[in-house]
């Protein structure tokens, strides 16, 4: 794996000019059995090639020359995430075309400009006497591999948006800083699911929120922890990491 070149393919943006955070992080997480924990350090770029490193201790890192883009490392999941949404609830609380507002509209996860089978069109809404908000998802044949089993960095993108989605809304863009998840059991293509989302907590500038994957009648198949960070008046997440013994610095999320 170590050497491994990756490159993120412009349809699997976020922002217009940037990779999806949750696709992102399912392509370091496919390379670690079990739960992940996945931190995103710059914006992924797109249609580069990147490189995939195995540095020690279950650490793996996704290299843009001398900067790391992101790292992943082995994690445990404890918590439990709330009672599955009932099917015609999700459907009942999607948003059906969409937020009405979206400051990325052409994401691959949630963009409500992408065409059907192009993006996931992930558009959950408040369920009716729960603090969740939720949706259906029925994940396209091509996000599978020849088992029909849907793809790690697909789950992965489908464990990202409802979480943003999940935090508290006051103006400002937010951004995934870190990613946590697990894949219970496969996920698969053409099969009914039901995506619930719901917010943790909020420290500051930072949001913390949850989701989950069940099949149509409950069955618990995967779920995330999400850290989100709002980007109030400045784009800054902090210093760009590198890989040891660089002096070459990037321009920081």
């Amino acid at each position: 794996m170590t050497g491994e070149i990756v490159v993120i393919d412009r349809r699997f943006r976020g922002p217009l000019d940037s990779g999806h955070g949750g696709y992102t992080c399912g392509l370091l997480a496919r390379e670690i059995p079990g739960a992940a924990t996945v931190s995103l350090h710059v914006p992924p770029p797109l249609e580069r090639q990147l490189t995939l490193e195995l540095v020690g201790d279950g650490l793996i890192l996704l290299c843009d020359g001398e900067v790391i883009v992101a790292d992943a490392r082995p994690a445990t999941l404890v918590f439990d995430p709330p009672p599955a949404v009932a099917l015609s609830d999700a459907q009942n609380a999607a948003l059906g075309t969409g937020p009405a507002r979206h400051p990325f509209p052409m994401c691959f996860g949630c963009g409500p400009e992408r065409e059907p089978g192009d993006g996931l069109r992930l558009f959950p809404g408040p369920v009716d006497g729960r603090n969740v908000i939720a949706c259906p998802w029925r994940p396209d044949m091509a996000l599978a591999d020849e088992n029909g089993r849907v793809r790690t960095e697909f789950v992965w993108a489908a464990l990202d948006c409802p979480t943003g989605w999940a935090c508290e809304r006051a103006g400002y863009p937010i951004v995934l800083g870190q990613l946590t998840g697990r894949i219970e059991r496969p996920l698969h293509a053409g099969e009914q699911h039901i995506i619930t989302a719901w917010r943790v907590s909020r420290d500051g500038r930072q949001q913390h929120s949850g989701c989950s994957i069940s099949t149509s009648d409950g069955e618990l198949l995967a779920r995330s922890q999400a850290l989100w960070i709002e980007l109030k008046g400045s784009t800054a997440l902090g210093a760009t990491a590198r890989r040891p013994g660089s002096t070459v610095r990037g321009s920081a999320v």
